[in-house]
């Protein structure tokens, strides 16, 4: 008599450990939540969506996470949060802004809808977040605009953050300037 075969449940592999999100630097929090605020803010800008909502969506689901494979550096909630519920709730004082520190003969409305999330956020950071240098925050929507555009789109951006911060910190932007030198 031969012996059975015992039946061998085939090995499923085992699922990937879940992995705390990537922590990063403070700095690197900071400007996660910065590109964030700005990636949040354009699609409020195309679905409509409350800041409330959006926050808590990108919360839940992407900041932090793992998105199309790559795993993203936490961002700061604090800042994140801040930009989002700031730009919803002075978003026309920030569009009038951005319209007066705008080259003649253009229009704040007739940006695209990115460039305007991006010009929203950095004024309402060179408005509101006094406690930080206005070049450290022009260029740090600089580099995400850069993230975004290969064109003159970058630049746009420096020189209407550049020109509202000489409005809005008319000394401190000075003196930074005059540090760097």
């Amino acid at each position: 008599m031969t012996p059975k075969k015992k039946k061998v449940a085939a090995q499923q592999p085992a699922p990937p450990p879940k992995r705390p999100p990537v922590r990063g630097s403070a700095k690197a929090r900071r400007t996660a939540a910065r590109l964030a605020a700005v990636q949040a803010l354009y699609q409020q800008a195309q679905t409509g969506q409350l800041a409330l909502s959006i926050v808590e969506e990108f919360m839940d689901w992407r900041v932090g996470h793992t998105v199309d494979g790559v795993r993203y550096v936490s961002a700061d909630p604090t800042l994140f949060t801040s930009i989002v519920r700031g730009v919803e709730s002075k978003r026309d004082e920030l569009d009038q802004l951005g319209g007066r520190a705008m080259d003649s003969g253009e229009r704040f409305e007739r940006l695209e809808l990115l460039l305007q999330a991006i010009l929203r956020a950095g004024l309402y950071e060179l408005v509101n977040h006094t406690d930080l240098d206005a070049p450290l925050i022009i260029k740090e929507y600089v580099d995400v605009a850069a993230g975004f555009y290969g064109g003159a789109e970058p630049g746009l951006i420096n020189g209407v953050l550049d020109r509202a911060a000489r409005v809005v910190r008319e000394s401190s932007v000075g003196e930074s300037r005059a540090e760097a030198r």
